[in-house]
């Protein structure tokens, strides 16, 4: 495996669908040389496992996830998840670039993702997936593999909500989740145990104690100033995480960096206290950290009347902060960091000197592997 620390970056499935000229990733050798001058060292995609398990071979028809956003495409793209796969992971691999692998479940016509109806198919989408990357070598090219981005959120897991765990709501110490989680990761990790092994997760991070992780190689924390419940900023501002309408932009435009200047102590300090919080999990837990998404605004882009400086400060400051701790074996700038986000992709400088913090930064944790 690469050795801790690692700098990653999140390409989800924008690497895939934003192909169009243009859109960032349309020469994928080019956003992957761009990576690396950067200083990055790893970067965690969707696999589409759902897809690929069905049947490698088809050309997949996916709904958008949302038009406001810039991830992915904004309005219906057709894919070949598997022969694309293989494609990129070798380009990453000879740049030296270690690949995660996640999956957020993405809407196609049918509805595939709706087939996952047990903790055994989630497990077996993934060994599916895997046995094709096995076949083609390139299983030393992977860094680790996150079953579920976020889960259980509903917005990444609808499955979920279809089966026996329905009404347990968004809550990782629901005894079903548990299973779903333990379950489904002690399959992968038997059928490959030489691959680490985790689920991401947001929020909640006041009830950590409560949620069982210990089917986990790592933890994979999802951590942002302005979310809920880290701080209350996105009920000032008036941000609601619209997918297909453009108020919540606007109220951006009109608040955010005005009310963060305006109370930025509060908002900084609890950053610091989130990232001690999870640092805290890690120890009390015995599992090492590992954030691909962060660190001070959940969803931004560029727009008129949106600037990069003070999210870049905040995340600045979060990186410093969580490198401290000695808790994290890799982590991200921010989740904006790919192509497409222009304003911020082009400060070359300021990703060579956070990246540069990110591999320099004592860990006291392993990257585990059964």
């Amino acid at each position: 495996m690469t050795t801790p620390p690692f700098a990653i970056t999140m390409w989800d499935f924008s690497w895939l669908e934003r192909r169009w000229p243009g859109a960032g990733y349309e020469d994928w050798d080019r956003a992957l040389d761009e990576l690396v001058e950067r200083g990055y060292t790893a970067v965690r995609i969707d696999a589409y496992p759902h897809l690929i398990s069905t049947d490698p071979d088809r050309t997949w028809l996916l709904h958008p996830q949302w038009n406001q956003q810039s991830w992915g495409a904004p309005a219906d793209v057709e894919v070949r998840p598997l022969p694309a796969l293989i494609e990129f992971i070798e380009a990453a691999h000879t740049r030296g670039v270690r690949v995660a692998l996640s999956t957020w479940f993405r809407q196609d016509a049918a509805d595939t993702r709706m087939t996952v109806t047990t903790p055994g198919r989630l497990a077996e989408i993934w060994t599916t997936t895997l046995d094709h990357l096995d076949r083609a070598g390139l299983l030393s090219a992977l860094l680790y593999v996150d079953l579920c981005n976020e889960f259980p959120h509903p917005f990444w897991a609808p499955f979920l909500y279809g089966t026996s765990a329905a009404g347990m709501g968004h809550d990782r110490g629901h005894p079903e989740v548990i299973r779903w989680m333990s379950e489904s990761v002690h399959a992968v990790t038997s059928a490959y145990p030489s691959i680490p092994v985790t689920i991401s997760m947001t929020m909640q991070w006041d009830r950590w104690r409560h949620h069982d992780v210990s089917a986990l190689d790592f933890l994979e924390p999802h951590v942002w100033m302005a979310s809920t419940p880290t701080s209350d900023f996105y009920g000032r501002v008036g941000y609601g995480f619209q997918q297909f309408d453009s108020a919540g932009y606007e109220n951006l435009v009109r608040h955010g960096e005005r009310t963060y200047r305006a109370d930025a102590d509060h908002f900084n300090a609890c950053l610091r206290n989130e990232i001690d919080n999870v640092a805290e999990w890690s120890r009390h837990t015995g599992r090492g950290l590992v954030t691909t998404e962060g660190w001070s605004i959940v969803d931004y882009k560029d727009w008129p009347g949106l600037d990069w400086g003070w999210v870049t400060e905040v995340n600045e400051l979060a990186v410093t902060h969580a490198a401290a701790t000695g808790r994290w074996l890799g982590m991200c700038t921010s989740n904006f960091c790919g192509p497409q986000f222009v304003g911020m992709w082009r400060q070359v400088e300021w990703h060579q000197r956070m990246t540069a913090v990110i591999r320099s930064m004592s860990t006291d944790v392993t990257l585990m592997s059964r």
